[in-house]
């Protein structure tokens, strides 16, 4: 349950239903209860760190696209294109 106090700094709430797999639930079970706090709260702070990391990545990912596209050093051009399939694709 949230309570008011936890949304006071919150503009407005949106109520969502989801379904967790087991042993993410348990995780989210163990952070909230090493920091005392609801699981609400908990996944909303993992959500909210989730967000900031997938901005992060996306702002770094589209720095190097700029960088690839104005580089002329063709030895530059490589490792910049290097870079970038492994952000895109992994590895």
């Amino acid at each position: 349950m949230v309570s008011m106090r936890s949304l006071s700094n919150v503009e407005s709430a949106v109520r969502r239903s989801v379904s967790l797999p087991a042993e993410i639930a348990d995780e989210v079970n163990s952070i909230a209860d090493a920091r005392r706090v609801s699981q609400n709260r908990a996944l909303v702070d993992l959500i909210s760190d989730g967000i900031a990391v997938y901005k992060q990545r996306r702002a770094e990912f589209f720095a190097l696209a700029d960088r690839f596209q104005a580089s002329t050093d063709p030895a530059e051009t490589e490792k910049l294109r290097d870079e970038l399939a492994r952000m895109t694709f992994g590895g």
